[in-house]
């Protein structure tokens, strides 16, 4: 997916986002690149979870900030390593009930049942020391039947959902092709400002 910044009517290209999906055994595994154009080193996140329910089992994330690593059990356990500091915490979380890895959530959206005026409250791992930590919601408000934008004739659900991480002040709408499930663009709109990821055809 190309990654745009849009201001006003310019659209300016900040990077890249890869992700690979595969199954491995009885496991899924989401890697997640992105290559933002004025930065030299990747993003890449890591994803691991069963395949019959999407239960966690590792997720780790690197880039020029910090480095994560999540194992996921009745306790969360790994690191988190400040790049800026050179403060390396240990992490040691427990948790109760059953939720998704928030690195997953976005695409277990396009896995769902979707139909019209179908909403979702989802519960997901965030592990973010500046802000919150532990298992928090994502809200699926609303989804609708419709058109790809700048190409009627695709036919896509229109998926708007907000999460605890933004506080719900980021509404996020996903465009999902209705036939084959694939996230064609992702829209981020937050305190005036809005990102764009769009599919490479």
């Amino acid at each position: 997916m190309n990654w745009f910044m849009e201001i006003d009517t310019s659209k300016i290209e900040i990077g890249k986002v890869k992700t690979e999906i595969k199954r491995i055994k009885n496991n899924i595994s989401i890697i997640t690149s992105v290559k933002l154009n004025q930065v030299q080193t990747k993003w890449i996140d890591s994803t691991l979870a069963r395949v019959s329910d999407l239960k966690p089992i590792y997720h780790s994330s690197y880039n020029q900030q910090r480095d994560m690593v999540l194992n996921f059990d009745e306790e969360v356990t790994g690191y988190y390593f400040d790049k800026k500091t050179n403060i390396k915490s240990e992490i040691s979380e427990i948790t109760t009930g059953s939720y998704f890895d928030s690195n997953i959530y976005p695409q277990l959206i396009r896995w769902l049942p979707l139909n019209n005026e179908y909403h979702k409250t989802i519960s997901i791992f965030d592990y973010n020391p500046s802000t919150k930590t532990g298992i928090i919601k994502a809200f699926i408000k609303n989804v609708e039947k419709g058109k790809m934008p700048g190409n009627g004739d695709r036919d896509v659900w229109i998926v708007k959902m907000t999460d605890d991480i933004s506080d719900n002040k980021a509404i996020m709408t996903f465009y999902i092709d209705s036939n084959n499930r694939q996230i064609i663009r992702q829209e981020v709109d937050i305190q005036g400002r809005k990102m764009v990821m769009q599919l490479i055809n």
